[in-house]
């Protein structure tokens, strides 16, 4: 079977833990929805053995027509729902990585959204798009990053700092390389609760054992060294990286493989730097290479842009002289990523009516950075700071677009690299999106 019957479960599961990422909800109303997703996702390892164990049972000459028609089942849901599904949810659709000296993560069992892993009960199932919850309506599974699908932002805070260190140990490896290798490894899950790969790899950098043993170091200085943590494996994968980029630089001047440097490192991250030798270049050839390292290696480079994007409030990247207050407001902002956009929702005090509108939004963010009190809607918003060429805008300025008769219909936040951070309309989210070419921009700290 090319999606195990398991996977569309806890793709399903995923999802519906990453509802909840962002909404203003109860600690009491998280936790019942936490228990009936991990109640739910926990039925998942059950369903591959039942499904076997029935195959199994039929005569020989029947079983790899019903193995067929499993996979085509499984495959056709696979399909339908997969135009719902965040980017770490599709992860448990796709067929598990081939045994390599750092492999990507196993597709199941997975902790939920809260980073709790899931135990063993009677499957029951969780909350369903457009369910209300503590007051709010649960959004459906929103791209409010582009490139990347529902990004875990509190995770990426916390490792942010040490993936902008491990992006300085080398000039061809940085911070958001880092982020989206993880993303696709193992989505910035860490700790006990982590999940082990089918052939032993661990952790957020999906270490093996013997590569951990040469590169796992204490990082942080905490006395020991945690495959299970942040800062060693991060570091780990920096070093790791850098190493095997100036090793295929040193293969590419001298005529032995051929190809990006870039691409080819974050292909020996997945299927080791032999491989990368013996191609000549991207591994090609087997079917591992072409089914999972290529694919692999393109969604690390597709989404290194997204990442930086990102990363921008937390690390300063490309914020053409942005202020502590300024990130500030960005980073309140991206608190909100994914809440559903509500007309005339929102104030200094946060989201009302479950979410915010365009106004709403930046009057919470810069309130609560600055003490400042906006007005409530973009026009009147448009009046307050002083206007300045939208080319000099920096992370936590306004930006205003929409013009009508009484002026902007639309207001956001810059968070620099083009992008912004914005409530846009009745039927969206909070996301990230780029700078639409009509704004212009205010600053108001």
């Amino acid at each position: 079977m090319s999606v195990d019957p398991s996977a569309v479960i806890v793709a399903v599961a995923t999802a519906a833990s990453a509802l909840v990422q962002g909404a203003d909800i109860p600690a009491e109303i998280q936790d019942q929805v936490t228990s009936a997703i991990e109640s739910f996702e926990a039925g998942a390892p059950e369903t591959d053995k039942q499904v076997e164990d029935f195959v199994a049972a039929l005569p020989e000459q029947m079983q790899g027509q019903a193995e067929q028609v499993v996979a085509d089942t499984t495959d056709s849901l696979a399909t339908a729902i997969e135009p719902h599904l965040p980017e770490e949810a599709l992860e448990a659709l796709r067929p598990p990585a081939p045994e390599s000296e750092i492999a990507p993560a196993a597709p199941a069992p997975r902790p939920n959204a809260f980073g709790i892993a899931p135990v063993p009960q009677a499957p029951i199932l969780g909350p369903q798009p457009g369910a209300t919850i503590g007051g709010v309506t649960l959004p459906s599974i929103p791209a409010i990053l582009p490139g990347t699908g529902l990004a875990p932002i509190g995770a990426i805070a916390v490792f942010a700092p040490w993936l902008r260190k491990a992006g300085e140990i080398c000039d061809g490896i940085t911070a958001p390389v880092l982020a989206a290798l993880y993303s696709a490894e193992n989505g910035f899950r860490f700790g006990a609760t982590a999940p082990v790969s089918p052939v032993g790899a661990k952790g957020p950098g999906q270490f093996m054992p013997g590569t951990w043993r040469e590169y796992g170091k204490d990082a942080d200085g905490d006395g020991k060294v945690d495959i299970l943590g942040i800062a060693d494996p991060v570091m780990a994968s920096g070093n790791l990286l850098c190493d095997n980029y100036k090793q295929i630089d040193d293969w590419k001047k001298r005529g032995l493989v051929q190809g990006d440097t870039l691409d080819l490192t974050i292909a020996a991250y997945n299927a080791g730097a032999g491989a990368v030798r013996r191609s000549g270049g991207m591994p090609s050839g087997l079917p591992d290479y072409e089914n999972q390292t290529k694919p692999y290696v393109a969604k690390i480079r597709a989404t290194e842009a997204a990442f930086s994007r990102l990363l921008s409030p937390f690390l300063g990247l490309g914020l053409g002289g942005a202020s502590d207050v300024g990130n500030r407001v960005v980073d309140l902002a991206f608190k909100f990523l994914g809440l559903p956009y509500v007309w005339g929702g929102g104030n200094i005090n946060g989201p009302s009516g479950g979410g915010f509108d365009c106004s709403g939004l930046t009057s919470y963010a810069v309130h609560a950075a600055t003490g400042i009190t906006l007005p409530r809607t973009s026009e009147t918003q448009w009046h307050v700071g002083t206007e300045i060429p939208l080319e000099l805008a920096r992370p936590g300025d306004l930006l205003f677009g929409n013009w009508q008769a009484g002026g902007p219909g639309h207001v956001a936040i810059y968070i620099g690299g083009g992008q912004m951070v914005h409530a846009p309309t009745t039927g969206d989210v909070v996301r990230v999106g780029a700078v639409f070419p009509d704004m212009k921009a205010r600053r108001i700290i």
